[in-house]
């Protein structure tokens, strides 16, 4: 399995069967436009930087709704949730995506506004690689991103939606988030793919860096 980051909330998920998956697509917020092709698209709000459809190749299946879609060898659950720390009333609804993809679990949490109920880690279930916005203001902050990680104990997390030189939103930095975990247990990669044919013995937080070209 192939992980891109893209930037923000957008990840392409590649299977090992060749099967696509975006999540969030973005229009243009300072990253670069989204040159690949999806055989699936999750939206998990639709705020204009996670609701860019039309800014993907191909002729996806879009998913923003609850409940448990089967798309090709691909299972996803739309989990609901909330976008804000007042039930919604602020920023509206969010879903929580999870994905079974070559035996593994993936979680996209959106722009999850608070931590987590034990109805929604009862349906999330067991988390291997967690994707978790972290720069507060519009989403979870840091330390509340850090309480979600224990919370769900996956074995990779990634980062999103937080701060970075091309990104001019008023959120924090990935630093605020990853100061929280020993150091040993971050790593940056100098790309935007990261490859997991299999997951880490311990919990490894991922530093993916989003695409520049």
């Amino acid at each position: 399995m192939k992980i891109k980051w893209w930037g923000h909330a957008c990840f392409k998920i590649t299977a090992s069967d060749g099967t696509a998956i975006i999540t969030d697509p973005y229009p243009d917020i300072g990253y670069q436009p989204i040159t690949d092709q999806a055989d699936i698209v999750t939206v998990s709000h639709d705020h204009f930087d996670h609701n860019a459809v039309d800014r993907v190749g191909g002729e996806p299946t879009v998913i923003k709704t609850a409940g448990t879609h089967r798309v090709k060898n691909v299972e996803i659950t739309g989990v609901d949730s909330v976008h804000d720390d007042a039930g919604g009333d602020k920023r509206g609804s969010n879903l929580i995506f999870t994905f079974t993809i070559d035996d593994l679990k993936i979680v996209h949490l959106g722009d999850q506004g608070i931590v987590l109920t034990e109805s929604q880690i009862e349906q999330i279930g067991k988390v291997d690689i967690l994707m978790l916005p972290v720069g507060g203001t519009y989403t979870i902050d840091a330390e509340q991103a850090y309480e979600v990680v224990q919370q769900l104990n996956p074995k990779a997390v990634l980062p999103m939606h937080y701060k970075t030189e091309v990104l001019d939103f008023d959120i924090a930095g990935v630093e605020e988030f990853t100061k929280l975990f020993p150091k040993d247990k971050v790593k940056s990669l100098a790309e935007a793919e990261l490859t997991l044919d299999m997951l880490p013995a311990d919990q490894v937080v991922y530093l993916l860096r989003y695409v520049t070209e």
